[in-house]
């Protein structure tokens, strides 16, 4: 039987304030079993960005990711966010090694190629590449993997920034074949809203077909159009369960919040 493994993503401004970070890393320290963190910081980028004079742009929830917002990106994600993460879960006991998918080439991506919108210097996981022996490895030597969204052109070696949800989800299809992996996506919500200004209306279970009728509809948009994108990718590939829940659900049974799951 394998072994469970659960990736928490965890994003906006659940990171980036001190009190929902300590709250959040308490919880998750208390996650039983193999975990990994995946985390983005866009706030950060965006306010650090600005104060740097460079103009943050955004096309359906995803960064336009130019020469100079990468080198922010970069230091924001890779440095400033991840390394508070990882000193936080040490001093919770958890023994935290970040990285990015550079490190070991454990996400190796292709830069996206233009279409309808030029994303600049951003990358799509390549699946077939993960470096599910070296994750492994790392996490069977009881290291709790803090992954920051910065992946690795495999052609020639230059950065490129990727959507965070993108690196939970390949992340969670890397490692099913090894593990029995859980994808949780958890923000500042309950979970996917029917209201975005009702906290109650929470949607507890999606299909594609609903998926496809809420995003017709309206309902779904701009940043949670890529969670149920990579959510839904992530069942397909081996991912046993999906769920997106409130940050301060993490560590209840079942998180709460709505499951995704096959028609």
């Amino acid at each position: 039987m394998r072994e469970k493994l659960t990736v928490i993503k965890v994003g906006g401004k659940i990171v980036e304030e001190e009190a929902t970070l300590r709250q959040l890393l308490n919880d998750f320290a208390a996650i039983e079993g193999h975990k990994v963190l995946v985390h983005g910081g866009g706030r950060s980028a965006t306010k650090i960005a600005a104060q740097l004079g460079i103009e943050s742009k955004m096309v359906n929830g995803r960064r336009i990711t130019d020469a100079e917002t990468l080198r922010v990106v970069t230091m924001v994600y890779g440095g400033l966010v991840n390394k508070n993460i990882v000193a936080g879960l040490q001093a919770y006991g958890v023994n935290a090694l970040g990285l990015t998918g550079a490190d070991m080439n454990v996400i190796r991506s292709v830069k996206r190629p233009v279409k309808e919108v030029d994303y600049g210097f951003v990358g799509d996981p390549e699946l077939k590449r993960f470096g599910t022996a070296t994750a492994k490895t790392l996490i069977d030597a009881g290291y709790t993997l803090v992954v920051a969204p910065i992946t690795v052109d495999g052609a020639d070696g230059s950065l490129l920034n990727t959507n965070a949800d993108t690196v939970a989800r390949t992340m969670a299809v890397g490692l099913s074949g090894t593990f029995e992996t859980e994808l949780v996506y958890c923000f500042e919500k309950r979970g996917v809203l029917m209201d975005v200004d009702d906290d109650r209306s929470v949607i507890p279970e999606i299909t594609p077909a609903r998926f496809a009728q809420l995003r017709a509809d309206g309902i779904v948009a701009d940043g949670m159009l890529p969670k149920l994108e990579n959510a839904f990718d992530a069942i397909e590939h081996g991912v046993r369960s999906v769920a997106i829940c409130s940050a301060d659900a993490v560590a209840e049974k079942g998180y709460g919040g709505t499951t995704l799951k096959a028609d």
